[in-house]
């Protein structure tokens, strides 16, 4: 009999903490969503691996968070994000095309505004979570160098971003997840490896 109730209570912890620990991330999931919902990422492809080529794809980063910096102005929110950047489209190629033709290029400049999937990442004291995510990419030449992945909406990438700017953008649990260090947080590499298994069933 005493067998039996240790058995009980065994089991009874074991499921108490088994639902615990689905609480715990599937928790993370949905503010992990939360923030995929809120944000738009930067990507921009060089024309090159040359030192020049990845130069001009920094020079190029700069003056499209700038521009986006403008563009949104803090005012905006996330569900009218894509609608400004498609009607802002030709300003942004021709931010970047200003910037080529200065430095002596003449390389075009493609835009897309799509959804695209991105691992975890760290900006600083910034952590975004794995998944997809609506992204800007940015083709510059024939866009065969290494990538730039940053975040251009909110900027989170631009030196002067500061914590009451994050807080407007983003949902609390959202900013507060942001912050989290990946390396101390398990549940981000949980979140990334479901993201990476439905993207490859999907």
């Amino acid at each position: 009999m005493e067998d039996k109730k240790k058995t009980v209570l065994l089991r009874a912890l074991i499921c108490g903490l088994t639902l615990a620990a689905i609480f715990y991330v599937t928790s993370f999931a949905s503010t992990a969503n939360s923030v995929r919902s809120d944000c738009v990422r930067l990507h921009i492809l060089a024309n090159s691996d040359s030192d020049k080529d990845q130069s001009l794809k920094l020079k190029v980063r700069d003056v499209l968070l700038k521009s986006g910096e403008e563009l949104f102005s803090g005012s905006v929110s996330p569900d009218d994000v894509k609608q400004e950047l498609e009607k802002s489209k030709e300003k942004l190629i021709s931010a970047a095309e200003k910037v080529i033709l200065d430095e002596g290029f003449e390389y075009g400049v493609d835009i897309y505004f799509i959804e695209e999937y991105f691992t975890t990442r760290s900006y600083g004291e910034y952590t975004l979570p794995a998944g997809r995510y609506k992204a800007v990419k940015v083709v510059i030449g024939e866009g065969k160098g290494h990538n730039w992945w940053c975040v251009m909406f909110p900027p989170l990438c631009l030196p002067g971003f500061c914590e009451t700017e994050k807080e407007v953008y983003l949902t609390e649990n959202g900013s507060e997840l942001i912050e989290e260090n990946p390396k101390l947080e398990p549940r981000f590499k949980i979140v990334e490896w479901f993201e990476k298994l439905y993207e490859k069933i999907g």
